[in-house]
């Protein structure tokens, strides 16, 4: 047996019977500790979440969303507007003696218009054939009135008259043709004017709370001048295509210098700014230099939104920036000769919304919901009579065109080749 010291034992015995008397206050006490913990424990979270519903923490206050307001209204735009011979005596014909109708001839854009609150097409020719003036026709266009009241009563809008056609019917054209613009009520016209006073003055318009406004710009007036110390009648930003350069075109650069201006004039004062521009080369189914240089520079100017006519046929559409481009609508209404490839009586109307979105005193436009639509131009060929919009979404349009896919295939394609991503609407 192995010899213990007594002291040892004693010692021994003692922490054995203070470690299980300590064990057994544990045991004891943990039902009573784990009650006043589950009670301190709700208790606790009680006190916090009351705090955090009657306070909130500065880090939620200052995380907060800023409040966005947005506001929107539906626009549409359509192509060039003009009326030959054959047009205005099918007119005269229609009104039965009294007058001019061509309402019948444009009548099935109402679909689109009567949908949209902004409406925009080019009226090529002058709209000048009364005070003296008779209605003629290429290449010296002078239109009756009565071409731009069937448009008037569509909805239309919004009217650019800066082509080169403008001084066809001389200064009394521009005067008749203000006149009458004049007279039309909440309708927003650019491009010639009757004064420097009227060029110079800031026109905008609102819808559903958005301010907008539209320039316009044609490359000529087919070599026809504006009267002497009267250059305001018409806004031309010229183009040499002789040599298809903007770099080495000093006039042309020169008028950079008006172009800003008057987009400085109006920028800040609407929160969208249009600019339409008549240029291009005739039957090209491509953008020409100018026109692109005209694209970037607009868009370097904060400019929305570019309405491209004059080629007479469609080209491509794309962004440029943030700015829609829009390079050749198209011929609206004409009766030019219908080829096998229809490519002078095709157009492109596109709807579309403008949304205005303003967080923080920063206001932000974006086009949504757009639809581009391919339009056909008929009349009788023999008889050059019987005229008539028809969108190739109509059913009318197997009617007319026998050839319509193929037709729509080829204008789909052209208009897409800059930007596949832009929508278009079917064929019936």
């Amino acid at each position: 047996m192995e010899n213990r010291n007594p002291r040892e034992e004693r010692d021994r015995s003692r922490r054995q019977r203070n470690k299980y008397s300590k064990a057994a206050i544990a045991i004891m006490l943990t039902p009573v500790l784990l009650v006043a913990l589950i009670v301190f424990g709700i208790v606790s979270c009680s006190v916090n979440n009351s705090k955090k519903q009657e306070t909130p923490t500065a880090s939620s206050s200052t995380s907060a969303k800023p409040v966005e307001k947005t506001e929107s209204f539906r626009m549409s735009v359509a192509g060039d507007y003009i009326i030959y011979s054959a047009i205005y005596d099918d007119a005269e014909k229609l009104a039965g003696g009294n007058g001019y109708d061509f309402s019948p001839m444009v009548e099935n854009l109402k679909q689109f218009t009567k949908n949209c609150d902004v409406n925009y097409y080019s009226q090529e020719t002058v709209l000048a054939a009364y005070d003296g003036l008779s209605p003629s026709t290429y290449p010296m266009f002078v239109s009756p009135t009565e071409a731009g009241d069937a448009m008037v009563n569509l909805g239309y809008n919004l009217v650019s008259t800066a082509t080169n056609h403008a001084m066809d019917g001389g200064e009394q054209g521009i005067l008749s043709e203000c006149k009458y613009w004049k007279k039309q009520k909440n309708v927003l016209m650019a491009g010639t004017y009757d004064s420097q006073k009227s060029r110079d003055a800031i026109k905008i318009k609102e819808c559903n709370g958005i301010t907008y406004t539209m320039l316009n710009y044609t490359y000529d007036t087919n070599g026809i001048p504006t009267p002497e110390g009267k250059d305001y009648m018409v806004n031309i930003w010229p183009t040499d295509l002789s040599i298809n350069n903007p770099e080495a075109d000093e006039n042309y650069q020169a008028y950079k210098k008006q172009v800003k201006k008057d987009i400085d004039a109006v920028r800040d004062k609407v929160d969208f700014l249009i600019v339409a521009i008549h240029a291009g080369v005739e039957y090209m189914p491509d953008e020409s230099a100018y026109q692109d240089d005209m694209a970037e520079f607009l868009s370097e100017n904060d400019v929305d939104l570019m309405i491209g006519t004059h080629p007479h046929v469609i080209e491509p559409a794309r962004y440029v920036g943030d700015m829609m481009c829009y390079y050749s609508m198209g011929n609206l209404l004409c009766s030019q000769y219908q080829d096998e490839n229809y490519n002078k009586v095709t157009s492109i109307l596109s709807t579309f919304t403008v949304k205005k979105t303003k967080s923080n005193g920063k206001v932000k436009i974006k086009l949504e919901d757009m639809d581009n639509q391919l339009l056909y131009c008929y009349y009788e060929k023999k008889a050059r009579n019987d005229f008539k919009i028809i969108p190739f979404s109509n059913k009318q349009i197997k009617e007319y065109l026998p050839e319509y896919k193929q037709v729509y295939k080829t204008y789909k394609n052209v208009f897409l080749k800059l930007d596949k991503t832009l929508p278009f609407a079917d064929c019936a």
